[in-house]
């Protein structure tokens, strides 16, 4: 058929001047890699990336030393330092602990983001006591808490509110702190054991990879269970950060086990429609943080790094501990070791320009060079059918994006036409068809 002929066509001229160009395809496994015990292995080109460009970002975070990973496709293409030196991931322990609430809604101990904080927490925000007067505490949500808009002061232990809930954004350990508390007292259980029999050990992490402390800022015990903190706290190696960075990547499922609910890791990843736009507290430290800032982790929403995909989304913590998902390129990075270079004055995300722009770079510019997609493992090759049994049902009508349905019909989509004999009365700026049979005896409708 005329239109399938035009996709082949298409498909091997792009396949084509690949080949004359000398490039590499970019190549995806049909199923994601998993690691058995440990990540397995490509080379940057074998997974379409440039190795040039990657080891520009890791020679950037060598500048603070430390510890990294690269994972495309669930193959490792790049490692630094030692995997499993522990390092203190200070507020990347937010996006760590807040896997918690995700566990939270698949049993039902929560049951909207929407809730009070004080359904779960009695005393929830007083200390201090003045906190009780401004009548706040009894409006602050769990989702409060999860975006930074709650209103509690920066430090980790009992703070004060400094505006109503939901009115501005502020970033704190305070406000996620109280989380983990709230949390704790649902499932009357440790949150970190709770984390590493449902989430860390089934993914492949062991105490020895992640260390969480005892509270620095709070009393060691809530109702004679250990009082985590949120705010910051763990201490792991880029092997945890890594696996935990790809759990998300997959969605919450981890090979054949869905950990995680699927709708929550979409809520993590973005900017909730209240908080956006949100009047941010020391924006010379944060930025615009209201447009980039989800359920305790950071994206790139509104395209403040214009390098890096606007599905990305980050763990982040002092020293610049690291872990980064980028759904639409398929990548997982962790970085850990000391502060990265700044610039005198710089904005909140350039210090992270250098690295995550390199790296993404390094998939763009093999993209670029090569065909749009990896070659078919279905379509080997193709042959012109003779030009007088072409067929013409849709005389008039243009643009043919196709697409195959699993019935074993083609769908498309015709521009400024009448569409298959029989034509529709009148001419359509675009209509929309189903295509069965055959070449010899195909019908659109």
């Amino acid at each position: 058929m005329r239109t399938a002929m035009c996709l082949a066509f298409v498909m091997a001229a792009a396949a084509g001047s690949a080949q004359a160009a000398g490039a590499t395809p970019p190549a995806g496994p049909a199923e994601p890699a998993w690691p058995s015990p440990d990540w397995p292995a490509a080379a940057p080109a074998e997974v379409g990336l440039d190795a040039a460009l990657l080891h520009q970002a890791r020679d950037y975070a060598l500048e603070g030393d430390g510890s990294g990973i690269i994972l495309r496709h669930g193959r490792a293409v790049l490692r630094w330092g030692d995997p499993r030196a522990l390092y203190d991931l200070k507020s990347s322990t937010k996006g760590i602990g807040v896997t918690a609430l995700g566990l939270a809604m698949a049993d039902g101990k929560v049951r909207s983001l929407d809730q009070p904080a004080r359904t779960f927490h009695p005393t929830f925000g007083v200390p201090p006591e003045g906190n009780a007067a401004t009548g706040w505490p009894e409006r602050i949500t769990l989702l409060h808490l999860a975006t930074q808009t709650a209103g509690f002061a920066k430090p980790g232990g009992y703070t004060e509110l400094l505006f109503q809930p939901g009115t501005k954004w502020s970033y704190s350990d305070g406000g996620p702190n109280w989380l983990a508390e709230c949390l704790t007292l649902a499932y009357k259980k440790d949150v970190a054991d709770l984390l590493f029999e449902r989430v860390f050990e089934p993914i492949g992490i062991r105490r020895s990879d992640l260390v969480w402390r005892r509270n620095s800022y709070r009393p060691h015990e809530i109702d004679g269970l250990p009082r985590r903190e949120f705010g910051s706290g763990i201490s792991a190696n880029v092997e945890a950060m890594s696996r935990i960075g790809y759990l998300y990547l997959r969605g919450g499922r981890w090979r054949d086990r869905q950990l995680l609910p699927r709708e929550f890791v979409e809520m993590v990843r973005v900017v909730p429609e209240f908080v956006r736009g949100l009047p941010v507290l020391a924006p010379e430290q944060y930025g615009q943080a209201s447009n980039h800032y989800g359920l305790l982790w950071w994206n790139n929403a509104d395209g403040t790094l214009p390098d890096v995909p606007r599905d990305a989304y980050w763990t982040w913590g002092l020293y610049d501990s690291l872990t980064v998902v980028m759904p639409s390129l398929d990548l997982v990075i962790a970085r850990a070791g000391k502060s990265l270079k700044r610039a005198a004055g710089g904005e909140h995300y350039g210090v992270l320009r250098p690295f995550l722009g390199a790296i993404c770079r390094a998939a763009t510019a093999t993209a670029a060079a090569g065909p749009p997609c990896p070659p078919s493992p279905v379509i080997k090759q193709m042959a012109w059918a003779p030009p007088e049994t072409i067929v013409r049902a849709a005389r008039g009508s243009d643009n043919w994006p196709l697409t195959w349905g699993d019935d074993d019909a083609l769908y498309g989509a015709y521009g400024d036409g009448r569409g298959f004999d029989p034509p529709v009365p009148q001419k359509l700026s675009m209509g929309l068809v189903r295509i069965t049979g055959g070449p010899a005896d195909f019908r659109g409708e």
